[in-house]
C-alpha cells in the first residue's frame, strides 16, 4: 500500500477541493514518468516484447501535454500492472513503476508509487551486498531530478509516507 488512509489536499486538485495546481500536477506525473523510465531497462530485458510498461509511460506524458483523457493514461497504468504481476525481482518492480506513473494522472499521490517502486527494482537489480547503496543511489537520482516548483512537496511527501513505501526514502 502506498496510498494514505486520509488523502493529503495537496494532492488532490483545486477543482476537487484540494489545493494543487494543474501544472504541479502535470510536474508530478512527469517526475514519476521520468522515475518509472530510469529502471524501464530491468523490465525490458526480462520481457523484451511486452510494452505496457513503455506505453504507460508514454500515456502519462500524453496526458501532461492534453493529448489524451486522464482515463486513458490510469488504463495504461493498469496494463502495465498487470504485466508486473506475472513478474518477480527488478522486473516486476520497474513494471509497477511504468505503472503507478501512469496513474499519477488520476491520482496524483501516486507519484511516490512510481519513485519508490524504481527504488525497489534497483535494489533487487544489485547484488545483494550492493542494494541498499543501488536505492540510495536511485533516490538520490530521482531526487536530483524534482523540478524546483515540486520539490518540497515531494520530500514532504516522502518524509510522510516512507513508512508506508517500504522505508525506501530514508
Amino acid at each position: 500500500m502506498i496510498l494514505p488512509k486520509e488523502r493529503d489536499p495537496r494532492f488532490i486538485t483545486l477543482r476537487r477541493g484540494g489545493s494543487l495546481t494543474d501544472a504541479d500536477h502535470h510536474l508530478l506525473a512527469l517526475w514519476a514518468a521520468d522515475c518509472a523510465e530510469h529502471v524501464l531497462p530491468l523490465f525490458e530485458s526480462a520481457q523484451p516484447t511486452d510494452l505496457r510498461p513503455r506505453e504507460a509511460i508514454a500515456q502519462v506524458r500524453a496526458w501532461t501535454r492534453g493529448e489524451i483523457r486522464m482515463s486513458d493514461s490510469r488504463a495504461a497504468g493498469g496494463h502495465a500492472m498487470a504485466a508486473a504481476r506475472v513478474l518477480t525481482g527488478p522486473a516486476r518492480h520497474a513494471a509497477f513503476a511504468a505503472g503507478q506513473a501512469a496513474v499519477v494522472a488520476h491520482v496524483a499521490a501516486h507519484e511516490l508509487g512510481a519513485a519508490a517502486y524504481a527504488i525497489k527494482a534497483a535494489r533487487a537489480a544489485a547484488p545483494t551486498a550492493e542494494a541498499e547503496n543501488a536505492g540510495r543511489r536511485e533516490c538520490a537520482w530521482q531526487r536530483d531530478r524534482l523540478p524546483a516548483a515540486i520539490r518540497a512537496l515531494v520530500l514532504d511527501d516522502q518524509r510522510l509516507r516512507n513508512d508506508i513505501c517500504w522505508s525506501v526514502f530514508d
